[in-house]
Order: structure tokens, then sequence, then C-alpha cells
């Protein structure tokens, strides 16, 4: 588990002006990672870090040997942390790298970028307690947790292929739905869409086919964190999910954010995973003493909604929710990664776990309409006066995440912005 060290210290301070700002998302103490290219051109993405709001080209500092993130993402842990102080040494403040690096920086407004690495596997969890719960309510009420949830960490296979980052728009899906008093389906698109509020966590070094990842080594094997935005059309869900899960109501559209922020960012940022009293402490495999006093990521999230006619006119993004992501969780990432590897399972260097919904114990703190509408009964007013109980075309879903501690410097996550087309 990343310790606290110099590239943490509050005092730190960069010679690119825009990192110095309190509220950025990217000052020095982060420094993460994406592939990047300049907008309009057809050159080859290559790796950069972000600090203010401009892009380090990480492989003309001499600090990468190739543009493939994924190498990168493999090295061991004191490897990156060799490369986060060479990074952090170069970007401060009177470090004689700033003349040669000032000609490295890209505008983050003038750059296009892409999925932050080679995606080779995706597994969605449903470490979100609350979100469990509220969506157990809705259709089965004398027991809206499965006997499992508190004992295995509940997760199925994802599509790589329909992962996109930031920005980008998606057709709205269509497949088969049944209305309850119906005597058969009808094919046509969803009627109920809805984004769920989610952290993706990016493997770095991956394990040997047939060789498990023990708890205590878990979190060696992290690269880092991103957000993401599971769409799913409830509709084609409700249908189609049993008994083997979801699938076209999933597979259709996945958006992250174009930054991973790395584990040692976040080392300033942890909290210890609490459960309820008499909960079932978890298994050996799924536990330890680290675990328990860190295990948890304690990252503020928000999710927004701009309209099209509140685009139209001019109106910004409005506040859906905001909740943490430390008070959502019951499964830690060391936790996925010890379970997904537990039967021998290979990771990947790059292969990205879902956390599942993140929602809090109040209602606005929900990570889905689902949770909010109550299924669709509840209608939510905008303060333009249109009202949503699910996405409508032209909609315009935004997730953020931010980390902020008396004593540490602000980081930020970025956004994952994701559009409703026809």
């Amino acid at each position: 588990m990343s310790s606290i060290n110099e590239t943490h210290d509050l005092s730190l301070q960069s010679w690119v002006e825009s990192a110095n700002d309190r509220n950025v998302d990217f000052p020095i103490q982060n420094l993460p990672f994406g592939r990047y290219r300049p907008a309009g051109s057809d050159e080859g993405f290559k790796v950069g870090v972000a600090i203010g709001d401009m892009i380090l080209d990480l492989q003309g500092t001499g600090l990468a040997d190739s543009p493939s993130m994924n190498a990168l993402m493999a090295l061991d842990v004191e490897k990156r942390l060799q490369l986060r102080r060479a990074i952090s040494r170069g970007l401060a403040l009177n470090s004689s790298q700033q003349k040669t690096w000032s000609k490295l920086l890209t505008p983050q407004c003038e750059a296009e970028m892409a999925v932050p690495c080679r995606i080779g596997d995706y597994t969605d969890f449903y470490t979100g307690i609350h979100h469990a719960t509220s969506v157990g309510k809705l259709f089965r009420p004398d027991q809206p947790l499965m006997p499992n949830y508190k004992w295995v960490p509940i997760g199925y296979h994802g599509r790589a292929s329909s992962i996109h980052v930031s920005g980008h728009a998606f057709r709205r899906p269509q497949g088969q739905t049944k209305a309850p008093d119906a005597t058969e389906p009808a094919f046509g698109p969803s009627r109920r869409l809805d984004y769920e509020l989610e952290l993706g966590y990016f493997v770095g070094q991956g394990n040997q086919l047939g060789q498990p990842v023990p708890i205590a080594n878990a979190e060696d094997h992290l690269f880092g964190v991103t957000l993401l935005n599971d769409w799913s059309a409830r509709d084609i869900q409700a249908w189609e999910y049993q008994p083997l899960g979801p699938f076209l109501s999933k597979n259709f559209a996945t958006t992250i954010s174009p930054w991973i922020v790395t584990m040692e960012a976040l080392a300033p940022f942890r909290a210890p995973l609490v459960r309820p009293n008499g909960d079932p402490r978890p298994l050996p495999y799924l536990d330890s003493e680290a675990n328990r006093n860190a295990g948890v990521l304690d990252i503020t999230l928000e999710v927004l909604i701009q309209t099209q006619r509140m685009a139209t006119a001019g109106i910004a993004p409005e506040r859906l929710t905001i909740g943490n992501a430390a008070a959502a969780a019951y499964w830690t990432a060391a936790q996925l990664i010890a379970h997904h590897t537990v039967n021998g399972c290979n990771l990947l260097s790059g292969d990205l776990l879902g956390s599942g919904t993140l929602s809090g114990p109040a209602p606005n703190e929900a990570g889905s309409l689902l949770e909010l509408t109550e299924g669709g009964k509840k209608s939510i007013e905008l303060t333009n006066g249109e009202q949503r109980t699910f996405l409508e075309d032209g909609d315009t879903l935004i997730l953020r995440g931010w980390c902020e501690r008396p004593g540490a410097a602000r980081i930020g996550l970025g956004e994952a912005r994701g559009t409703v087309l026809a």
C-alpha cells in the first residue's frame, strides 16, 4: 500500500503556474497519466502527465522508453515510485528541467484524449451496498440483499470494446423488453436508460495463470483509479438478466475519464474499512490488517446533467447528486483483486475493474436514476422546469470526482462525460 512521501508535500509548487491553483484537479501532487495527441491531427497517441491545465509529453522527457501506457503500468511498485519522484522533481518550482520540459507541454484544451490504455478485459463488480439494497427493495422488498452479498464480491464480465473516453456520444440501445402485463416481449429502443456512478480500478502488474494474488500483495497490482459510467438500459436488463446476469443492457457503452490517478497519488486519502456491527468478517483470503485500516479510498463523487434544452439555452450542467466512495463501497479494490484471482484467473496490465454503483445512504447520494426516481415512479424536476425519470435523447451526463483533506493538496479525477443520441 502506497505511503506518503515528498511528492505529496502540501507546500510543493510547480513552475507550471496553473498547477498552483488550490482548486485545480491536477496540481503537482497528483500527476495522473493519460494518452493524447494534438487535436485534429493523425499522429499516434502518446503518454502524457496532466499538470495544471497542461499535458507533459512523458516520452519527450526521457523518463519513458515507449508510447505504451500498458508497459508503464506493468512496472513494479519501486520503479513506479521512482518515476513519480522524477516527474515531480522535474515539474517542481526552480527545477533545472524547466527550460527543456516547458517545450514538451500541450494545453489540455488543444489535445484529443484517448482511452488511457489498452483494456484487454473488463469486469464490473457490485460493491455499493446502499445501491444494492435500494435496488433490491424495488424488486425483493422482503430480501433486498441476496444471502451471498456480504460474503463474496459479486461481479460479471463486461465488454471492453465499447469502453470510450469522456466526451463521446452513443446511440440509445435497442433490445427486447417485456411489460409486466404483456404476454410476450417487444423489440425497440430502451425507454429506461440510466447511468451508474462508479470508479474504475486499473490493473498494473498482472499475475500468472494459476497464481492467485494474496490480499497482502493486492495493491501492488493496482495502478490507479478512473471515473466510470456504466450506462444501463433498465428495461432490457429486467427481461434478460435471469439467470446469467446483464448482457445487452450493459455492453453498448461505458464511459471513463481520460486520466488514471495513481494509487501513489491517492496515498493521503485512505480510510478504514468499516462494516456494520453483526456483519460477517471476510474470509481470510479477503482480509488483512492493512486493508481493514486503510483499504478504502476517500473520494468525493458528483453527478451532473445537462439536457439538450439546457445546452441550447446556455444553462450550465445541474447537479443531481453528490456523495463519497468511502461511505458507499462494501468491498475494497484490493479485495476485488484478491477475489478475481483466487481461482487462478490471470489479470493483465490494463485490465479494468468497475466498482459497481457507488450510492451513499442518503437520497441525495444515489448513484443512478433508478434509485433517485424509485424505479421510475417519481420524476425529478430540474431548475429549468424539465422533468426526468430516465435519460432522454440529447441528455449529457457528467461524473466528477476529487479528494480533499486538511494537510493534503486537493487532487481531482477530471470528469467522465457522455451524451445520449437518438
